[in-house]
């Protein structure tokens, strides 16, 4: 009740001070006339939050639901924030540590008082801005580079250019939004002694961070671009557009992951919208490393939209900022947790604050698509600012729809033309399949892997990164050693390693240089929905093809995988082909022992890291695997001979710090062939109650796989059901365009079909 009265005595408040504000701006619109056409994205605030959205804000406060509630929790944050004084702590910490956390806090805390001080018109919010910034500015010209030295570059407030970047992002919002509110003495002070040297320190003191294509240098771009735009400052805004005027890099310097700094000498914001993005809006970092780039991207890009209409920055590269947003809520699951490709924190969701800014921002200066308003009203809240503004009406007005996830293929590369990531989806069902390019320094040495989900929950896994993100006490919340001696390495994926060796031989020079090649993407027929790609440069003389499809049959109870993973060499050579699954193990069709003591599969690529906890030999022409997890039982079926190897594995092995999650799997291995088609079905089934105690349908439907043609041109793989019924299909190897016409003869029966693949 007192929270309800709180919001009444807020918005009467309000509706006050906008009678002042409107009487107020009268003689400042008057004397502004004659310079209209010039002057108009002048008047601040002009960046993100707008003074005619503000006029627009107030008007309708108080009748926008999602919009007033946020408003409120934000009051009521800041408030407590403003009750609790100002901490301007000297730096000293990690990711993690208290002064780095209380810096981080500030950069927020100041961004949304200069939001409430616009639409509430309340000054105790612009003082509290203006306290803080000139604390900071006493600061930071006593400051010397971060005392942390770990960091390529290192930053001033924090122990890396990257939050100091982050921090101008937002605090350039909350300057903006105090900028008449401050004395032209004050604002001198604080642009010459804090948010100039601040900008020239992230950029031209620090080119390694700063003059690269790379997230990092997204954030530095955006600092410089948005301070400069508040300030009017054109040479601050063509640094950020453009990059450091003619300076050169040394081209084969790397980062702390891995990565060249600068190899073809691209740079600045336009080059960091151009080079990572495919056409359909894919980022080849992957969605998590997006999801951390979006917000620079976005409000940079709003503030140039605002500032700079002329540049036309949403339709730079036929509109890719804002197609990516589409492409980045798609690479996440039924769940919203975006998919963990490459470096990717699991649970990572689109209810971060930054993809609250995409889904806004996508609205209001897109195509207004319904679907993006369900999201929204999934996150409960909205920014306080004219893109908030927009989603907030769409919503009170009765106009938001579904967001409707499909399969979708999403290119990668800037022309679209270096691999890709391929999702398909059926019902429940989502297989997520990477036959991408590297993906920068934070890839992964894994071609051709996939990951399964039923209903947002994983059955077979990507591990993602080795890091606990922000936690001080692992590793100063920082990149964990195992996150290269592990989870980049090609065993941590489901996928195909090659005598224990990682693609590529673990090296990012050369792995950059390679992508796969898409074979073909199929997602038309309800009942069949296939993607197939090509990779020939992983292993030398040894080419994998992996086609793989989410098949829904009636004689089944739920959609089920088929994975047909090709492998052809020159050489000789043992495959590991792993399957990461949860739970608990049910049954197997074949014999295995257990050790007494563990020991580590192998000693280095990631094999240092897996203890074999069990090992037999397929016995059958199909091993089945079947295992329970979170109620739901699974069944492997895979096409084996009495040569394989069946090793049980679990993760935790040479990790004295605990720092691997203790995953299991089974690894199927093959040794001393030069050829192997590893062909597999896996059957989600069934469920079980604990309150009724009760198991409803815990067995496979699966009597039998077959393969009954393999050759260098076509691959066919028989499905044989519990009831006898069959399914064949044919998967073109090769000439698997949709218009292309195929003539078959497999055990004497012909078969003709045009398209890449026959599937009845």
């Amino acid at each position: 009740m007192k929270t309800k009265q709180n919001i009444i005595l807020l918005f009467a408040l309000v509706a006050i001070v906008l009678t002042v504000f409107s009487c107020k701006k009268e003689n400042t619109d008057d004397t502004n006339n004659k310079n209209e056409t010039t002057t108009t994205n002048q008047e601040h605030p002009k960046l993100i939050l707008t003074a005619q959205g503000v006029k627009d804000i107030r008007a309708q406060l108080g009748s926008i639901p999602i919009f007033d509630n946020t408003l409120q929790a934000v009051k009521e944050e800041i408030d407590a924030e403003i009750a609790s004084g100002i901490e301007v702590p000297i730096p000293e910490d990690y990711s993690g540590g208290y002064t780095h956390v209380r810096h981080k806090r500030n950069w927020v805390v100041l961004q949304k008082a200069g939001v409430l001080y616009q639409i509430l018109d309340d000054e105790k919010y612009a003082k509290y801005v203006k306290d803080m910034l000139m604390q900071y500015e006493e600061l930071y010209k006593t400051l010397p580079l971060h005392p942390k030295t770990r960091s390529y570059a290192r930053g001033k407030l924090f122990w890396q250019c990257l939050n100091d970047s982050n921090w101008l992002v937002y605090v350039s919002q909350a300057y903006d939004c105090i900028y008449d509110y401050l004395s032209e003495e004050e604002r001198n002070k604080l642009e010459t002694n804090l948010f100039r040297p601040f900008a020239d320190h992230i950029s031209v003191d620090s080119p390694q961070f700063y003059q690269r294509v790379h997230n990092h240098s997204t954030w530095g771009n955006a600092a410089v671009g948005m301070i400069g735009l508040v300030m009017d400052d054109q040479e601050l805004i063509d640094r950020a557009l453009y990059g450091i005027k003619d300076l050169k890099l040394d081209t084969k310097e790397k980062d702390d992951d891995g990565g060249f700094l600068n190899k073809d000498g691209k740079a600045g914001f336009l080059a960091n919208i151009e080079e990572p993005f495919s056409p359909d809006g894919y980022y080849n970092e992957g969605p998590y490393y997006q999801r951390y780039a979006m917000y620079p991207f976005l409000v940079f890009a709003e503030g140039l939209h605002n500032v700079k209409p002329e540049l036309k920055i949403f339709e730079y590269k036929e509109g890719v900022l804002l197609k990516s947003i589409n492409a980045l809520l798609n690479l996440s699951d039924a769940d919203g947790d975006f998919f963990p490709l490459n470096d990717g924190q699991k649970g990572m969701s689109y209810y971060n604050d930054a993809l609250v800014t995409a889904v806004d921002v996508s609205y209001h200066f897109g195509t207004q698509e319904p679907g993006l308003l369900s999201i929204a009203t999934k996150q409960n809240k909205v920014l306080l600012d004219d893109s908030g503004l927009a989603v907030a009406l769409g919503i009170k007005n009765g106009k938001a729809k579904p967001f409707d996830k499909k399969s979708i293929n999403l290119s990668d590369g800037p022309k679209g033309t270096q691999g890709g990531v391929g999702i398909l989806r059926h019902e429940d069902i989502e297989l997520v399949f990477k036959y991408a390019a590297q993906g920068s320094s934070h890839g992964h040495y894994d071609k051709l892997s996939y990951s399964l989900y039923e209903n947002g929950e994983e059955v077979i896994q990507d591990y993602g990164l080795a890091r606990f993100v922000n936690i001080e006490q692992k590793g100063g919340g920082n990149y964990l050693k195992e996150n290269k001696t592990w989870a980049k390495q090609t065993i941590a994926h489901n996928t195909v390693t090659q005598n224990e060796t990682s693609h590529f031989n673990g090296k990012y020079d050369i792995g950059s240089q390679h992508h796969s090649v898409l074979n073909y993407f199929s997602s038309e027929n309800e009942n069949i929905q296939v993607v197939s790609a090509k990779e020939t440069n992983a292993y030398p003389e040894t080419q994998m093809l992996r086609t793989m499809a989410i098949i829904k049959d009636e004689d089944f109870e739920k959609p089920y995988m088929l994975d047909i993973m090709k492998v052809t060499s020159a050489n000789t050579n043992t495959y590991d082909f792993p399957f990461y699954y949860f739970g608990q193990v049910l049954q197997t069709n074949f014999e295995y022992t257990t050790p007494q003591t563990l020991k580590p599969l192998g000693n280095k690529n990631g094999y240092q890291h897996l203890y074999l906890e069990g090992s037999g030999k397929a016995s059958n022409e199909n091993s089945k695997f079947s295992w329970f997890n979170k109620n739901k039982f699974y069944t492997l079926t895979t096409v084996t001979n009495t040569n394989d190897d069946l090793l049980f594995t679990r993760l935790g092995a040479n990790d004295p710090d605990f720092n691997l999650r203790r995953d299991p799997a089974l690894i199927l291995r093959t040794n001393g062939v030069k050829n192997r088609t590893f062909v597999s079905v896996l059957e989600p089934h069934g469920s079980y109650s604990p309150v009724s105690e009760s198991a409803k349908n815990s067995n496979s439907s699966i009597k039998e796989i077959q393969v009954v043609l393999d050759t260098e041109a076509y691959t066919a793989i028989t499905i044989t059901n519990v009831n006898d019924t069959v399914k064949l299909i044919i998967t073109a190897n090769s000439n698997a365009s949709k218009e292309a016409n195929h003539t078959l003869k497999i055990n004497d029966k012909n078969y003709e079909w045009s398209g890449s693949y026959y599937f009845k």
